[in-house]
């Protein structure tokens, strides 16, 4: 089992931001791909955000009137296979025995 991060997408040229206006899951739901997750409104427009992927809502980004920056992370699904999301993997620091320092 994987994460995968949705971003607000680009919804339209110009618009660096949008507004949440309606939630359309909540955590713990599963969706299938193309479910409509939300929609956010620019002043131009109320556009609907789809998920790009099957599987588990874990975690909503925002709250109903929130600003949110294009790009900003708005939903994290678990999904089957790796996702998008990559784990800290780093292992342990191992430090290099010490050396004496020569006289």
């Amino acid at each position: 089992m994987g994460e995968h991060i949705i971003k607000l997408p680009d919804v339209g040229e110009g618009v660096a931001e949008a507004e949440l206006v309606e939630w359309h899951v909540k955590i713990g739901d599963m969706v299938r791909e193309d479910t409509v997750l939300a929609a956010v409104m620019t002043d131009k427009a109320t556009v609907e955000i789809p998920s790009p992927v099957d599987g588990e809502i874990l975690w909503l980004g925002a709250e109903i009137g929130d600003t949110v920056a294009i790009g900003s992370p708005i939903v994290r699904l678990k999904v089957a296979g790796e996702g998008n999301v990559v784990a800290d993997t780093k292992s342990p620091e191992v430090t290099a025995a010490s050396t004496p320092t020569p006289n």
